[in-house]
């Protein structure tokens, strides 16, 4: 017979660690008190309002919820997994039972059921603990008697003189169900939370839950497999007794389980002694040699301070000889008193070139030592880091790798990284990065704790190199940095825009996508029949497109794609006020070559065809990047044409009046030229056959975030 006492761990509510209270059965099947579930919701839904997890459980003294919880909630709500108020709500719950996010549904809380069950045996328990504590009349008048009944249809303990005054015979209350006194009461029939009015009739296999008829006919559970209620009831008692048979069966079996689990923690207190034993003597060697070089250190710095003190107090002596009446003037003013020549002439000759020393090394004063110690300085940088990096080895988690193709740098850093080869058992990842600066090369690590595998950084430097490194974690164990990735900025902040489908678009020529962030040109019917107008030395039209945004000043940059199977495509900017003659330009329809005005043949006009633009456009196709020629560079085709980089980027500069080509997967300027920005400059593209251009997408950036000077 089960002992009421010893099955106290399954009735403590994982929340807030005391006996259940109104439990509500979650979808992943674990049960949490009423109250506790309000109580996490609010606390998730203060999250998002207070910006964070730290205050939200303040107002809860009763909740005790789990610091990973908190970590879980806190993660969620700066992921912007909370819907807005047009969508449908659903309530993500973290569950503390299995750590895990569940979703609730639209209904919250009112789709959750009560644990019927388990409130009845928390009863017997709470009954079994206060033994003599008897449960009260609910009827009496002060003093309130001993109850002898409770009524399952009243909700009501009564003693039994107040039971027959109301129950009397021959009364509807009469036929009522009671038994006895108790304080937990439960309804007789189990309603569908769905739907009020309905009684449960059948169990969901998939959800595992009850539901009635109206939810298998209409509601959400239309396409679920169900069986009735006698059935579910039936297959999972005869299932449940099965197992409980079995588990008592191997009862041998468990207890010889728990004497090897008894002896494992006595063996684990062992083993993490002698860790700790072993690390301390570990980091005693350390501080051991830290001492040692100390030591070596100070006594290096006091050996050159005396043998300094000693060099300049010997000067400050010589230097104190050559004051009137003192040492070596003195001496010599005493000399001079000599009045025999020979005497004179045998002292004053040595005394003569000491004097002399004297004298130069007045005009030249050095001092004999130096004050400084900067030959002194302890250079601990690559130590620090390596001691940063100090923890404990594992051969289980492996080094993550940063992946190279999936992180970009734009408007944002998008670092993306996998572990290749090994499963993933890190439970969280440590992101690094720092600015690769010349003059300050020791520029100290910037740490970001990421629970997925990539992460966007924002406010990074533009024109700037930077390092990134991660690394898994697990507890106190973590893996080996990967490998450093360095990636550039742009040179100037990102300029969003779309493609202009109004301003000289081509809708017969050009087909954009519905983002407008694409367009292609249709090389088809249109085309074949204009060529029937082609002689020779002529070409087809090239259709321009412009973007719908304008810079009047400062500095922007923006980056596109053009696909490798594209034959003409034109790139660069476009000033407003010649936006006009861009469309309505005569010489793409005819080669000045040809013109009959031209009265020549000899093609100089070709040469240099871009300077008589009204806008400024380098030349790419089939998979080329082709720098134009000016009239002071030699037209060399050969170092004039560049492989096709696979993303370009353009940086217009208004205030300089410059335009730079960009190689914009490693930020490599490919070719500068001036430009006018007198009116308003927009970014301009022509294409011709069979072409493509695609623009950059923001990282996790929405379309209309311009900067003030646009």
């Amino acid at each position: 017979k089960v002992t009421i006492k010893s099955i106290e761990r399954e009735l403590i509510c994982p929340a807030c660690k005391e006996l259940f209270t109104h439990p509500l059965i979650l979808p992943c099947q674990h049960n949490v008190c009423h109250k506790c579930v309000k109580e996490i919701l609010f606390a998730f839904e203060d999250s998002f309002a207070d910006g964070g997890s730290e205050s939200s459980n303040q107002s809860s003294p009763r909740i005790k919820i789990s610091s990973s919880s908190m970590d879980r909630i806190d993660r969620i709500s700066r992921s912007g997994t909370k819907r807005n108020s047009l969508t449908p709500r659903s309530s993500l719950f973290p569950c503390p039972g299995c750590q895990r996010d569940i979703d609730l549904g639209e209904r919250g809380i009112n789709g959750l059921f009560r644990n019927f069950a388990l409130e009845t045996i928390v009863e017997r328990y709470r009954q079994a603990a206060r033994a003599a504590i008897a449960v009260m009349c609910d009827f009496c008048k002060p003093p309130p008697q001993e109850s002898t009944k409770s009524c399952i249809d009243c909700s009501a303990s009564y003693c039994n003189e107040c039971f027959k005054i109301h129950h009397p015979w021959g009364t509807v209350k009469a036929q009522h169900e009671y038994i006895g006194p108790t304080t937990n009461f439960r309804p007789k029939i189990l309603m569908c939370p769905e739907h009020e009015m309905e009684r449960v009739t059948m169990y969901c296999e998939l959800c595992r839950r009850p539901v009635c008829h109206l939810c298998k006919l209409g509601g959400c559970h239309a396409n679920h497999r169900v069986t009735t209620m006698s059935t579910a009831y039936k297959t999972l008692k005869e299932n449940l007794s099965n197992d409980i048979e079995y588990l008592i069966s191997k009862e041998s079996q468990v207890k010889a389980h728990i004497t090897q689990l008894d002896l494992l923690l006595k063996e684990t207190e062992c083993n993490s002694e002698r860790a700790k034993e072993a690390a301390y003597h570990s980091f005693e060697k350390l501080f051991h040699v830290l001492e040692e070089k100390k030591s070596a250190a100070l006594r290096a710095i006091e050996a050159s301070k005396n043998l300094r003190l000693e060099k300049l107090q010997t000067q400050a002596e010589e230097y104190q000889g050559l004051l009137e009446n003192n040492g070596l003037v003195g001496y010599a003013q005493e000399v001079l008193k000599e009045a025999d020549p020979s005497c004179f002439v045998q002292t004053a000759k040595q005394l003569h070139v000491r004097i002399q020393k004297a004298t130069e090394s007045l005009k030249n004063f050095k001092p004999a030592a130096e004050t400084t110690f900067e030959n002194f300085v302890v250079d601990v940088a690559k130590q620090e880091e390596i001691l940063d990096d100090l923890s404990f080895y594992s051969n289980g988690l492996g080094i993550p790798e940063i992946n190279e193709e999936k992180s970009r740098i734009y408007n944002k850093a998008l670092i993306s990284w996998e572990c290749p080869g090994k499963t993933d058992s890190a439970d969280i990842y440590v992101l690094e990065y720092r600015k690769l600066n010349r003059e300050e090369e020791s520029l100290t690590w910037q740490e970001i704790k990421v629970y997925s595998k990539s992460k966007v950084i924002s406010d990074l430097d533009d024109d700037s190199s930077y390092a990134f490194r991660v690394r898994g974690c697990k507890g106190s164990i973590c893996s080996p940095w990967s490998q450093e990735v360095i990636l550039r900025t742009p040179p100037a902040p990102v300029f969003s825009f779309l493609f202009d489908d109004e301003c000289g678009y081509n809708s017969e020529h050009l087909l954009l996508n519905p983002r407008r962030t694409s367009v292609e040109s249709r090389a088809g019917f249109p085309l074949l029949l204009a060529s029937e107008r082609m002689q020779a030395g002529c070409y087809t039209t090239l259709d321009y497109i412009i973007g719908d945004t304008g810079i009047a000043k400062g500095k922007h940059f923006w980056a596109f794609r053009v696909e490798a199977y594209s034959y003409l495509v034109k790139v660069g900017v476009v000033s407003s006020n010649k936006i006009q003659k861009l469309f309505h330009n005569t010489h793409d329809v005819t080669s000045p070559r040809y013109e009959q005005d031209s009265g020549h043949d000899s093609g100089s006009e070709d040469a240099f065809f871009d300077s008589s633009q009204p806008f400024t456009l380098v030349t790419l196709g089939m998979k080329k990047f082709f720098i134009p020629t000016t009239p002071t560079d030699p037209e060399d085709s050969a170092s004039r044409i560049l492989p096709l980089p696979s993303c370009l980027g353009i940086c217009l500069d208004c205030d300089k009046g410059k335009v730079e080509f960009y190689d914009a997967g490693c930020m490599k300027c490919l070719y500068e030229c001036e430009v006018d920005c007198s009116g308003i400059m927009y970014p301009a593209f022509a294409l011709m056959g069979g072409a493509a251009v695609h623009l950059e997408e923001a990282v996790t950036a929405k379309y209309g975030e311009y900067h003030n000077d646009i």
